[in-house]
């Protein structure tokens, strides 16, 4: 399946747009994503049978959202260029802010005029977030209020200089940009090495503002993601030679593996192997896989997955209201009363509702008003 099919159907931060075309393997990894990053989130009453066991790494299904947007967003833009076209700026930038700023929006305004819904002690100031700089030296101990926004910011800067890199390195040789990504992949975990001596014995919220949030450490996920998207738009046949789909699914496993023992269950706050390395062996694991996902789309597509597309459809709003959800179920009913399977019925009943309505009162009909605003251009 080539990029430009699954690119101009799927959105970057939360879900297929309003088409018919659809492609299951990232349908199927932007739900994992997203139960992932639920379950990180899930009050620790709620976790029952084998949740437990799989919680610790709940984190990283943000670094899943971070290689499907690599891929999408670079996708979309390099199809262009495969094509000699020219950047369309403002289109690009028009189709990124309707997608991502009205329910982003919505729900800020709803942190902002209902306090039962904030998580946290106290909450960062509203300019942090419309400048989608507050994931910069977060403390979310004291201020994690919306702080999953702080992924919303990673990808917002990557949506404003990923066109402008991809056109600086129009019609230089494709080593230029090669040399360009491996100096990004590791300065990034030069960068987090080097910073690994100031957080070690700090606390938790420390190694967090440092080494987690900001953008700068954050950039693996994506870059990879970008780079599997050149590789497919670029050199299709060679993807196809050196990298078959029988050996993106075995090296994804293997790959995954490594990372997962370089993490280890320590949660977001890693040692210094994994804050170095942790995060580009995901995300490369991440990459094997979503590429064997697109080469077996034929047989993926022939097998009964049933509520894979309609979470990878509620992914944004999913992401965007389960935290503020579960604070509201708390408050309403009683913490101490939310506990066993009873409560994560309740948690996820109340999550889907509301990213249901969330989507259906402001995603898709400003997606709606978008491509006709679009369609005039």
């Amino acid at each position: 399946m080539r990029v430009a099919d699954y690119a101009s159907a799927v959105n970057d931060a939360g879900a297929p747009e309003i088409t018919s075309r659809r492609a299951i393997g990232p349908d199927l990894l932007r739900a994992v994503a997203v139960l992932m990053v639920m379950l990180w989130h899930l009050p620790r009453p709620a976790r029952v049978g084998v949740l437990p066991d799989v919680w610790p790494w709940g984190w990283l299904g943000v670094d899943v959202f971070f290689v499907l947007s690599g891929y999408l967003i670079g996708g979309q833009l390099m199809t262009r260029i495969a094509k000699g076209q020219g950047a369309d700026f403002a289109d690009f930038y028009l189709r990124r802010a309707f997608r991502i700023l009205p329910a982003f929006l919505a729900i800020l305004a709803l942190y902002l005029v209902v306090p039962t819904m904030r998580e946290g002690k106290d909450m960062l100031p509203a300019w942090r977030f419309l400048t989608f700089s507050m994931n910069w030296n977060l403390d979310a101990k004291a201020a994690g209020t919306f702080s999953s926004a702080w992924s919303l910011c990673v990808e917002e800067y990557f949506y404003l200089l990923a066109p402008l890199v991809l056109l600086a390195l129009r019609g230089h040789a494709r080593w230029v940009g090669l040399a360009l990504a491996g100096a990004i992949l590791v300065s990034g975990m030069a960068l987090r090495a080097g910073l690994y001596p100031s957080v070690a014995d700090a606390p938790w919220n420390v190694y967090m503002a440092k080494l987690y949030y900001p953008t700068w450490v954050r950039l693996d996920g994506l870059l990879l993601g970008v780079l599997l998207a050149a590789a497919r738009t670029f050199h299709p046949k060679a993807m196809a030679r050196w990298l078959p789909a029988w050996a993106a699914l075995l090296g994804g496993p293997a790959v995954l593996a490594g990372a997962l023992l370089v993490i280890k269950d320590q949660g977001p706050a890693l040692d210094f192997a994994g804050s170095t390395f942790g995060y580009p062996l995901f995300s490369l694991a991440c990459a094997l896989l979503l590429s064997a996902s697109l080469d077996a789309e034929p047989w993926l597509s022939k097998i009964p997955l049933p509520g894979v597309a309609g979470l990878a459809t509620l992914s944004y709003s999913l992401y965007l209201v389960h935290k503020p959800v579960y604070t509201l179920d708390k408050a309403w009913l009683g913490a101490e009363t939310l506990a066993g399977w009873p409560a994560l019925a309740l948690y996820g009943c109340t999550a889907l509702v509301a990213a249901l309505a969330l989507h259906h009162a402001v995603e898709r009909p400003f997606l709606k008003l978008r491509d006709r605003i679009l369609a005039r251009r």
